[in-house]
């Protein structure tokens, strides 16, 4: 699993000019892509590393601070650009691998407590947000 985490004052992500999910304080964004091979064990262990990484205010966590966070999809995260100028895609996992995944990191925060506001898996999205810092962290998980 593969993680862009961000911190941000605030963010918005939109389909079809529809608000879906919404931070309007600060917290984080996390853009999440998944694999063939990812199970139990990367969902914990993400959700861990993102509630917990003390990179907000005052070197706090979404934990400490009660610091919402948007849980967006990516399988772009993935892409194998290695060759030509077309992508690959063979690394990311096919949407019904890869949503019951992410769903689960959605839910594995909430458990901890956190706010969690989502995208739409597979949907065009429109991905708004203020970096702040800015702070932008990779977890290969």
């Amino acid at each position: 699993m593969r993680t862009v985490l961000q911190r941000v004052s605030r963010a918005a992500v939109s389909v079809d000019g529809e608000v879906v999910g919404a931070l309007d304080r600060p917290g984080l964004v996390a853009l999440v892509g998944v694999t063939h091979d990812d199970g139990p064990e990367q969902v914990e262990t993400t959700a861990r590393k993102i509630a917990g990484l003390r990179i907000l205010d005052g070197e706090r966590s979404a934990t400490d601070l009660g610091a919402p966070v948007l849980v967006v999809s990516q399988f772009t995260l993935y892409a194998d650009v290695r060759k030509g100028r077309r992508p690959s895609w063979n690394a990311a996992a096919p949407g019904p691998v890869a949503e019951p995944v992410v769903e689960a990191v959605v839910a594995a925060l909430r458990a901890r407590g956190l706010e969690v506001a989502t995208g739409r898996f597979g949907a065009h999205m429109d991905v708004e947000l203020v970096g702040d810092g800015p702070v932008t962290i990779v977890l290969d998980v």
